[in-house]
């Protein structure tokens, strides 16, 4: 154990460190963050139309449903002003923060980013349409598809942004602007500072988008959905995926690197679009047993986050039963109110779990068993998949209940975990008795 820590130490940790601060990862993992606001108010109308619309229908009240028909209208504005536009609001939020790294003007980057992604868009809808009595069939220019602006456009939207971005940064700190008088007031020069690295970034992904129609017949972000994102997010629904990842953030955490920051372009980059294209399933008027994805970003916090990383509200509760250590049990109490709502630094840190190799092994292996056993549930169908963006801070139980549209079979499936992880840890508990009592 000693050569392994020594290892890991020495060769895993720093590599991992310098993974978890490269500029445009750290920019992928905050520009998820800050989309969180638009992300949930769209989740919120979703739930709100399964209450109102889905379940009335669904039990024999339709006369509730058509009652509540304005609402319900409302949610939908609500739902295309949010989740069917996120692929628009996340780029805009990649360049500002790209160009935020680079520490040229990030209001331009976002601009940027976000034309360089309509550039790629198709700009051309064909549909059929009636004619006196005479269906007839129309190409028409100048539509922007919705479907590019939803969870199908997360993954062009990473590459586009980021491409985009980076030109116009490289530019902008190669000094290739145009230059005025020191008379010019700072927001006029700011603008004009920005147009020659600007209009080179959208031209470059204008041609781009232009030469990838004519060589292919696709656009773009058609290629990047068929052959990237479809492809990462069919490996990510495997249990092996799924179960790996959450051993990964434990093991970061465990050396004190931040688990889900380091893993964010991952966890936020593959399985928040599983998230939105559930959302968007459902908006759509799909049902829950027809979800396209069975695990999503939420999966991981519904399930596994039970009081924060390690499950270490189960260590809190073995601690407050069982420990004799006055050391222990201080910190547990001090961490009691702020493990409720999933914030563990006081344990990890205060204890400490980090480096601390007595613990190391409930840590790893109580998120792992917590994996395999939500999983399996939402496979069988004892649970419905995640497809509600809900408050990480929610405290265990009711974060899966909100997650899954009000399931109560998936509270339980959290409150069994959290049962579970209790009985792993309680014998390292006891142990750190002997060790004191020594």
């Amino acid at each position: 154990m000693e050569k392994f820590m020594k290892w890991m130490e020495e060769k895993f940790v720093p590599v991992a460190a310098k993974i978890s601060s490269q500029r445009h990862l750290v920019a992928i993992r905050d520009s998820f963050i800050s989309i969180l606001p638009i992300t949930m108010v769209g989740s919120v109308a979703v739930l709100l139309n399964v209450i109102f619309r889905d379940l009335p229908n669904n039990y024999g009240f339709p006369g509730f449903a058509e009652f509540m028909a304005p609402v319900i209208s409302i949610n939908g504005v609500v739902w295309f002003a949010s989740i069917a536009i996120l692929s628009l609001v996340f780029v805009i939020s990649l360049g500002y923060n790209i160009a935020k790294s680079y520490n040229v003007n990030a209001l331009a980057g976002a601009l940027v980013a976000f034309a360089s992604f309509i550039a790629f868009l198709p700009q051309e809808a064909s549909f059929d349409t009636t004619i006196n009595e005479a269906t007839v069939h129309v190409t028409q220019w100048g539509y922007i598809n919705l479907d590019y602006l939803g969870a199908k456009g997360l993954f062009p939207a990473m590459i586009i942004g980021i491409v985009a971005v980076v030109i116009y940064a490289k530019l902008m700190l190669k000094d290739i602007t145009i230059k005025l008088p020191d008379s010019v007031p700072p927001a006029v020069n700011k603008a004009f500072v920005s147009i020659i690295p600007g209009v080179v970034a959208i031209y470059v992904a204008a041609i781009i988008s232009f030469l990838v129609v004519k060589l292919t017949g696709s656009s773009l972000n058609d290629l990047i959905a068929q052959y990237i994102q479809a492809p990462l997010l069919g490996l990510s629904q495997g249990a092996f995926s799924v179960v790996l990842l959450s051993f990964l953030v434990q093991l970061f955490w465990f050396f004190g690197l931040h688990g889900h920051n380091v893993l964010g372009p991952i966890l936020d980059g593959i399985y928040q679009p599983a998230l939105i294209a559930n959302i968007d399933h459902i908006s759509k008027g799909g049902t829950v047993d027809t979800l396209p994805y069975i695990w999503t970003r939420g999966s991981f916090d519904a399930y596994l986050q039970l009081g924060g990383s390690g499950m270490t509200m189960a260590l809190i509760i073995a601690i407050l039963l069982f420990s004799k250590r006055e050391d222990s049990r201080a910190v547990a109490k001090l961490g009691t109110p702020m493990g409720i709502f999933n914030i563990n630094e006081p344990m990890i840190f205060g204890m400490p779990i980090v480096l601390n190799p007595l613990y190391v092994i409930p840590f790893l292996l109580a998120p792992t068993v917590g994996a395999i056993v939500a999983y399996v549930a939402t496979v069988l169908g004892i649970v419905p998949p995640v497809y509600v963006a809900v408050p990480w801070v929610l405290p265990t139980g009711l974060y899966a209940f909100f997650a899954t549209g009000g399931s109560v079979m998936a509270a339980l499936i959290a409150l069994l975990n959290l049962f579970i992880a209790f009985v792993i840890w309680t014998p390292f508990v006891l142990i750190a008795n002997k060790i004191k009592e020594k």
